[in-house]
């Protein structure tokens, strides 16, 4: 497959992820939702120590080891939210593919049923990132290097570790071994295909960019840099959603058929078979 058959079938995969989220808006609910349970939860910890025991606080980042433990605890705490909240998504996702009425309610009961392996994961994923981390800290230019592709090769391994956790009974260590293997074993070993978020992601900043600069040269210029960065979490969160709903059909398209909105050959399309 071409470079321009790749891209044209990440930009029909992207528009069908459109029509979804089109018709079932209460989606965006959840990226809303996992934004704004980080902000309280940065606020609370960060607005009592920084307003009142400054001090404090610079003495716990300074001291050896301990910054590591605040970055792992941030790092648990990070992956347990968007984690919660993705899978969640991708439930409502599901009951949509499969004809059934899709409710912000029925997305979070699902994710409570599922909070202890949501848990174990954000452990396990904030260990590995903690540990990359201090190896990041203490490793030359070389060392970054090869840390910032393990993180990519990270990335990629773990594509389809939240709808995994989600349906499968699997703990985190076999999730990203069942990831791995679906990604070698269905299409090969890396994606083949843009999913044109980048392009969508593009059209939005062109369009709140615009208007922000509009409205600053003809009402007012606090205004219009208001519409601009009000238009950033927008593109978070449409891009978040659009994400999830790709995820959910691809991984769901391997053992089912989804073919009302995807076609098998469109998500076959996205990724390169392994050369042999």
């Amino acid at each position: 497959m071409s470079i321009f058959d790749r891209m044209s079938s990440g930009w029909k995969i992207t528009m069908t992820s459109m029509k979804v989220l089109k018709a079932n808006k209460q989606l965006l609910t959840f990226p809303v939702l996992s934004g704004l349970t980080l902000l309280v939860i940065a606020a609370a910890f960060f607005v009592p120590m920084w307003s009142g025991y400054q001090s404090m606080l610079e003495k716990i980042v300074d001291k050896d080891g301990t910054m590591y433990l605040v970055m792992f605890g941030g790092y648990v705490v990070g992956y347990f939210v968007i984690v919660f909240f993705n899978m969640a998504l991708m439930h409502c996702t599901r009951l949509y593919f499969n004809g059934e009425e899709a409710t912000v309610a029925k997305g979070l009961q699902f994710s409570m049923s599922r909070i202890w392996v949501i848990l174990q994961w954000a452990l396990f994923a904030g260990t590995i990132g903690t540990i990359l981390k201090i190896i990041q800290d203490n490793a030359g230019w070389l060392g970054k290097i090869i840390i910032g592709l393990i993180g990519f090769a990270w990335s990629i391994g773990t594509f389809f570790v939240v709808p995994i956790l989600a349906y499968e009974q699997t703990g985190p260590a076999d999730a990203v071994k069942r990831s791995v293997q679906l990604m070698k074993e269905k299409w090969g070993e890396r994606i083949g295909a843009s999913f044109s978020f980048g392009l969508i992601n593009l059209l939005l900043f062109g369009i709140f960019g615009i208007t922000g600069l509009a409205v600053s040269a003809l009402i007012h210029e606090g205004a219009g840099i208001a519409i601009f960065l009000l238009g950033l979490p927008v593109m978070f969160i449409v891009n978040s959603a659009l994400n999830s709903i790709f995820i959910s059909a691809v991984y769901h398209n391997i053992s089912t058929d989804i073919e009302t909105h995807f076609s098998r050959q469109m998500l076959d399309g996205l990724f390169e078979e392994k050369q042999k």
